[in-house]
């Protein structure tokens, strides 16, 4: 059996923002439905892992652009497993607009206990044969250090509703995108598009939980903090845009 699995979308206009742009969110959507696709047709996706009460805990995004998808309405994704380690999972995308590659992204999981809440290792919960040892390649994108805010532009307060939750309930991983870039004006992003994206999960956020979204902006990079109240991070995003 091939590892890759390759889809084609149509974008629609509730997928753009009001220039045509894809929606990050929208995006974000996407590349979760074809990993989970592509997991469950090799073997180690969501049926297999639930009846173990085992889910999948998405950690890392990098997301590279060489021209950020504007008035596309045909696109295609490619995603591959990449493999494991002790106790990570990874996984690379390719995005295509008529055969044209114009953004990879690579991608960091966990499998974790719903009964502790604790990540478990990777091979013994999967024991699949479609999930190889990760073997690290020159074109695998390598994820940045998101540093600490140091001086707060701009900050957001969001309550976690019942339509944010997925299967696993907690707060889909599209909506952080959604409360981060909150905090940026409307002109800032009908003038920018995204060229580096990188997002780093930390803890979930439950259904009815209050959330604060910090941006600094410093040029054209932002970096994003989404916490909680006790002021434990939950979500860390830096963006480069041109």
């Amino acid at each position: 059996m091939e590892n890759k699995l390759t889809q084609n979308y149509t974008i629609k206009y509730s997928d753009m923002n009001q220039d045509l742009a894809l929606k990050p969110y929208s995006l974000l959507n996407y590349l979760q439905d074809i990993a989970s696709e592509n997991a469950e047709q090799l073997g180690f996706g969501y049926s297999y892992i639930s009846s173990k009460n085992l889910a999948w805990f998405l950690i890392k995004y990098r997301m590279e652009f060489s021209e950020y998808p504007v008035n596309v309405y045909d696109l295609k994704i490619s995603t591959t497993p990449r493999g494991y380690n002790r106790l990570f999972a990874y996984r690379s995308f390719e995005l295509f607009n008529d055969e044209k590659k114009f953004g990879k992204v690579f991608s960091m999981w966990s499998v974790v206990d719903l009964n502790t809440r604790s990540t478990v290792l990777v091979e013994p919960a999967i024991n699949n044969p479609n999930m190889p040892s990760y073997q690290k390649q020159e074109t695998d994108l390598c994820f940045s250090k998101i540093k600490p805010l140091e001086n707060i532009t701009n900050q957001k307060e969001f309550f976690v509703r019942y339509n944010d939750l997925d299967v696993n309930g907690h707060a889909n991983n599209g909506n952080y995108i959604i409360w981060a870039f909150e905090t940026l004006t409307n002109e800032f992003l009908l003038n920018h598009k995204i060229k580096t994206l990188d997002m780093f999960f930390k803890k979930e956020a439950k259904y009815g939980e209050k959330i604060v979204s910090e941006v600094e902006i410093k040029d054209n990079i932002t970096t994003h903090r989404i916490r909680n109240l006790d002021n434990e991070d939950l979500c860390l995003i830096q963006c480069e845009w041109i």
